[in-house]
């Protein structure tokens, strides 16, 4: 059976990156690991290591993303939550056999990682992206 081995990550849409290390970095005292341009997400993506897991602050670099409708409706805060899987394929079949709505029926694949997301009507409104580590 398929399990969550940890959180990977806290995604928190930003309209600047910039600007927003300066709560991370200077109020908190977090290290920036690097920023990423992820093509496949159109999106610019902040790391901060915590501990086992992340913060990323994600910018959008085009506005028909959902992460730049969010920010458009709702403004700057926390995207989604990212749990760690072991096995993404079988978590999603679980998923679907206790009926849980999803947005990916099957995990996308993209270098060294799989990846899907939960529907926030089956997560108590929140976002939740099941994530695998393949390499």
């Amino acid at each position: 059976m398929a399990k969550v081995t940890k959180i990977n990550h806290i995604a928190i849409a930003v309209n600047n990156i910039e600007e927003s290390l300066a709560f991370w970095q200077g109020a908190l005292g977090l290290s920036l690991s690097h920023i990423e341009d992820v093509p496949s997400q159109k999106a610019s993506v902040a790391f901060i290591p915590t501990g086992d897991s992340e913060v990323e602050l994600v910018r959008p670099t085009d506005e028909t993303t959902g992460v730049a409708k969010f920010l458009k409706d709702r403004g700057p805060g926390m995207h989604h939550l990212c749990l760690e899987v072991d096995d993404i394929d079988g978590m999603l079949e679980q998923l679907k056999e206790k009926g849980v709505r999803l947005i990916n029926e099957t995990a996308q694949v993209l270098p060294g990682r799989k990846m899907a997301f939960i529907h926030p009507k089956s997560a108590n409104g929140v976002l939740v992206e099941l994530y695998q580590i393949t390499e």
